[in-house]
């Protein structure tokens, strides 16, 4: 089932809301006419009991019930209203009823009491016609004995009003929903309308329009943290896209090297035979080709795998002077090899993962036997400070230009274009750094002047000892 639209439900919301207040407004007004009504009719019943009560004390009773009956009808006045008058057991001798009332015994209100609202007695006839009633007992002027008046009427023209009343607040709720929800409809519909902009100008952002932005011009301050939110994707999607344009354009040709080389010589090979010292020679070549390719194929996996955010790494306290030791012992045959020395300085601990920062290290390490001057030396340090443990490979060699510095750690990326063929680096290196670092939550910088190259890795210190 298709869902309803976001005006049509606010339109919907609307008109409920709006029946239900003047539902509950009727209902409050209707409460208080019903009120109203049933404190006059009481206070007109307890006024026409009161008067005959008074009337038979003071005048000639008897004489007067029997010569004037009619007097006692035109008091009551109207064909809802009943009257008895009678010696209390005996048949009446004034009986005005002629909506043929049907009351219950109560007990009268004594000759010598107040009559009051609180004598009314309330109930409901055989045909469910509600009833107010009031009985007193009167003494006679001319007969020892005393009279009992019983006055009542049929609230049938107060039903009639009420009911009428209760039907015009819900024919008049019901109009003013059916209003409301059209007013509202077209509000919110016209309210919407940014909504409907913004959804049009996203709908021209393709991948070929990376670059285009929501215009916040003009919308409502209630839109513009969610433009700034969609404009604040749109940059990370262009810069994700770019850059992963540029990686693939990149490793497609860091790749069509080795591959280049190795169907080139296979080719060459094929031509016509060979001793076999040529193809050992050959199979060697391919080897080198195929481990450089390898090299870079598991470099890949480890950057993608490190930039997932789930990524979990099993930290601890490593004693540095350890680490770097382990690292230097490792490549000591390769920079012996070169001419240069490896110092080792610094001691204490650091909170990290120790696969990791050996990869890092060695990464470091690499680069800089590669590009060392020949009988230099290369410095591993260790400094301890309030931001963390900061571990630095320092060496002398070429000069790194400033604005190469920036993307030095970006993927493929090499300042020296002329080893862009070497099969000793892929131009991963240093972005695998990178993204450890990300994983410790670190920070890493590089630095170059005077023929000094530094690159540095700060470790945070453990969050206990901070």
């Amino acid at each position: 089932m298709k869902p309803h639209s976001l005006t049509l439900r606010l339109a919907l919301l609307f008109a409920l809301l709006s029946f239900l207040i003047l539902g509950a407004v009727g209902v409050s007004l209707y409460r208080g006419l019903e009120m109203q009504l049933s404190l006059r009719d009481d206070a007109a019943l307890v006024a026409r009991v009161a008067q005959i009560r008074a009337l038979l004390k003071d005048a000639n009773t008897m004489q007067l019930i029997h010569e004037k009956p009619q007097l006692f009808e035109s008091m009551m006045g109207r064909q809802d209203d009943l009257l008895i008058v009678r010696f209390a057991g005996e048949a009446p001798m004034v009986s005005v009823n002629p909506g043929a009332i049907s009351l219950p015994e109560f007990a009268p209100v004594p000759a010598d009491a107040v009559l009051s609202a609180a004598a009314i007695h309330r109930s409901t006839d055989t045909r469910g016609i509600p009833v107010i009633a009031v009985a007193a007992v009167t003494h006679a002027a001319d007969s020892p004995r005393d009279l009992e008046i019983v006055a009542g009427r049929a609230m049938t023209e107060r039903s009639r009003l009420l009911q009428a009343y209760r039907q015009r607040i819900f024919l008049l709720s019901l109009a003013a929903a059916a209003l409301f929800a059209v007013l509202g409809y077209l509000l919110v519909r016209r309210g919407l309308r940014p909504l409907r902009r913004l959804a049009a100008q996203a709908e021209t952002i393709t991948v070929d329009r990376l670059a285009a932005r929501i215009d916040a011009a003009g919308v409502p301050r209630e839109l513009a943290p969610v433009i700034a939110a969609f404009n604040a994707m749109l940059d990370r999607l262009e810069h994700g896209f770019t850059q992963l344009s540029q990686v693939s354009a990149d490793m497609a040709h860091d790749l069509r090297t080795p591959i280049g080389n190795l169907l080139g010589q296979t080719e060459v090979a094929l031509r016509q035979p060979r001793s076999a010292e040529q193809y050992e020679a050959l199979l060697a070549s391919n080897l080198e080709e195929l481990q450089r390719l390898s090299r870079m194929t598991d470099n890949m996996l480890f950057l993608a795998r490190a930039e997932h955010a789930d990524t979990a790494i099993e930290r601890s306290m490593l004693d540095v002077g350890d680490e770097l030791r382990r690292v230097a012992d490792y490549f000591e045959g390769l920079a012996e090899e070169r001419g240069l020395r490896i110092v080792v300085q610094g001691e204490g601990t650091v909170w990290a993962d120790s696969m990791l920062l050996r990869r890092a290290l060695g990464n470091l390490l690499a680069n800089a036997v590669r590009h060392a001057d020949h009988g230099s030396a290369i410095l591993l340090r260790s400094v301890r400070d309030d931001d963390g443990v900061t571990l630095s490979v320092e060496n002398r060699g070429p000069t790194i230009a400033a604005q190469h510095l920036a993307r030095i750690f970006d993927r493929f990326y090499r300042a020296d274009a002329s080893r862009g063929g070497s099969s000793e680096a892929s131009g991963l290196g240093l972005s695998i750094v990178r993204s450890i670092m990300t994983l410790h939550q670190g920070r890493w910088q590089a630095s170059s002047a005077d023929g000094c190259t530094r690159f540095c890795l700060v470790f945070p210190h453990r969050p206990e000892f901070r």
